[in-house]
């Protein structure tokens, strides 16, 4: 079967679509798949090296943009439809699976204009845009949680969970004697969370002296970060702009502080991690407070608004760091969360939209 895979800007939107690829090529040889993004986001440095091909359109976001840019925007789309269209028609697709993110849209008109089978992918408790707009003709919705089926009353809507590289399943519980602490804010990086993380170092070091920091800062904060690292003199400290090698990384790490998107959630979950979870507060609907709830009811992680980063991180961060008992459970409780099998489920639903349309 001919899969095509539409969507990005963020790892949230990347990182399932490239686990559900995966899962395709390993339960049939014969799967031939693509991937449509734009070179904006983050599909243009991580898809190629997994060994799948990519094509990009020109396209760009809608939401959050001014009168004038949005009309642009429109603009863009009637374009890049056309672009989508020219693809569709060489790499003649069974399926369009849309994992969202602005990037996907131009892909999923043109689909609907050929008449060719959808099935979106939601990861979020709260739907995206382009999302909303594709279950309009979609012929499948997989959701990652329940909440996430609000959006698509009356539609064909099916619970999967959200799709992660399966490596994570395999993290053990962590049972190292240096307490290591795995700081990111997403694949693009968190201005917010660097900046909070950095206040109360001299706090959290005084506390937990052998403390050994991950820090993923995003390329654009990655200079300013390792400066202010060497300004503390704090030197047991590894930074990065990017971690190609998550699973290694979560598996070190005894504590993790991010932001709260679904994809993030969903590895947390995968890998048995407990964290503290800060969400993105200008996030669409406020999702990615959603996201965080969803963890916090079943203990396996503490939510600290944004707003309250500098009162409440450093002395949460030395709490949970002195309590190995309380992280051990509160890993155990992110486990019972994993959605372990949803690329198959999500692949299941392909396979049937296809044959309906057949």
């Amino acid at each position: 079967m001919k899969y095509l895979f539409a969507g990005g800007g963020t790892g949230g939107h990347i990182f399932p679509a490239l686990a559900i690829a995966q899962r395709a090529q390993q339960s049939d040889s014969n799967a031939q798949i693509l991937f449509v993004g734009t070179r904006r986001g983050i599909e243009s440095r991580v898809v190629e090296p997994q060994g799948f091909a990519i094509r990009y359109l020109d396209f760009s976001g809608f939401v959050g943009q001014k009168l004038h840019r949005k009309l642009v925007v429109l603009g863009k789309l009637v374009t890049s439809t056309c672009q989508a269209l020219k693809i569709l028609a060489e790499f003649t697709p069974d399926v369009v699976v849309g994992v969202g993110g602005y990037a996907s849209l131009p892909i999923l008109v043109a689909a609907a204009l050929r008449r060719i089978p959808v099935v979106l992918h939601e990861q979020n408790a709260i739907a995206g845009l382009a999302n909303r707009v594709a279950a309009l003709w979609a012929g499948r919705i997989c959701v990652s949680l329940p909440q996430g089926a609000e959006a698509f009353a009356g539609k064909s809507v099916v619970l999967t969970g959200n799709p992660v590289r399966q490596e994570l399943f395999a993290c053990r519980p962590w049972t190292g004697e240096t307490p290591q602490l795995l700081v990111f804010g997403g694949s693009q990086g968190a201005a917010a969370i660097n900046a909070a993380v950095l206040a109360v170092l001299p706090q959290v070091v005084e506390q937990v002296p052998n403390l050994k920091i991950v820090h993923q800062t995003g390329e654009q904060h990655y200079a300013d970060v390792v400066a202010q690292y060497a300004r503390c003199g704090f030197t047991n400290v590894e930074v990065l702009p990017f971690i190609e090698d998550m699973p290694k990384v979560y598996g070190a790490s005894q504590l993790v502080v991010c932001r709260s998107g679904a994809t993030t959630v969903a590895e947390l979950a995968a890998c048995g991690r407990p964290a503290i979870l800060i969400p993105f507060p200008q996030a669409a609907a406020d999702h990615q407070t959603s996201n965080a709830q969803a963890m916090v009811a079943e203990d396996a992680a503490l939510l600290i608004p944004q707003q309250q980063l500098a009162e409440r991180l450093g002395p949460s961060i030395v709490e949970l760091l002195n309590q190995p008992e309380k992280l051990h459970y509160m890993g155990k409780q992110a486990r019972r969360l994993g959605a372990k099998g949803a690329a198959d489920l999500i692949l299941n639903e392909c396979r049937i939209v296809v044959q309906k349309r057949k």
